[in-house]
């Protein structure tokens, strides 16, 4: 049996998509709490973060407004800052915390720093593995095709590696902008810590994606049989 209907797969997989569920709910709704909480500085998340970024002496970064809910990201090849109309628009504490933050990715590229450099380089080949390795795994266990199966198991390994070390580059990032929103006057020492709650809720997004990925990879091996046992069709 596989996937959805195999006991193994529910064992391992269910708590994992649990947490994500549960921080997702956690991150939307810290975000919802601190959106009605205005900033004193009155700022907008995007002047927030051209403020930010300007002191910090960097000028050639755009900020694009994009649509969708907490979209908001940062795109090293075009050197763009792109935020939500809820980042964008608003003055609200999770605005400002959210923008500072894509802001702080754009820091972290400014400084070449070394796990923002080669989470963007492993890219390609993790949207391919997102998206091929499972058909891989599948057709290599139904037709008993062993290097499919490994090779799948391999290109999937690549997507736990790229989740693993997006945790420092997420950490780090919202590190940056905890400082430096204080630092350069676009939030008060009595606002920064709920600002920055809505950055801390949305690290959990990242440690469960992490796990998720984890727990994925060690059951493709244990049901590949490459990690102890037999393997069973």
């Amino acid at each position: 049996m596989f996937f959805g209907i195999d006991p193994l797969y529910l064992l391992m997989l269910a708590p994992a998509m649990l947490l994500a569920g549960l921080a997702t709910v956690f991150t939307q709704s810290t975000f919802s709490k601190y959106a009605k909480q205005q900033a004193s500085s009155g700022m907008t998340g995007a002047e927030a973060a051209q403020t930010l970024l300007n002191r910090q002496g960097i000028f050639d970064v755009k900020i694009e407004r994009v649509e969708g809910f907490l979209s908001d990201h940062y795109d090293p090849l075009h050197r763009t800052l792109r935020l939500s109309p809820a980042v964008y628009d608003e003055s609200s504490l999770s605005a400002i915390g959210v923008a500072c933050h894509e802001a702080g990715h754009a820091l972290q590229h400014a400084a070449h720093y070394a796990p923002l450099t080669l989470r963007s380089s492993m890219v390609p080949l993790t949207q391919l593995g997102s998206n091929g390795s499972y058909i891989l795994f599948l057709i290599g266990m139904l037709m008993n095709i062993p290097v499919l199966i490994k090779f799948g198991i391999l290109l999937f390994a690549v997507v736990v590696v790229f989740s693993i070390i997006t945790l420092p580059v997420e950490w780090n990032a919202s590190a940056r902008a905890k400082v430096l929103m204080v630092k350069n006057g676009i939030v008060t020492t009595a606002e920064q810590p709920m600002a920055a709650s809505v950055l801390n809720a949305a690290f959990m997004t990242y440690v469960a994606s992490a796990f998720t990925a984890l727990m994925t990879l060690l059951y493709y091996l244990l049901r590949s049989g490459l990690l102890g046992g037999r393997r069973n069709n």
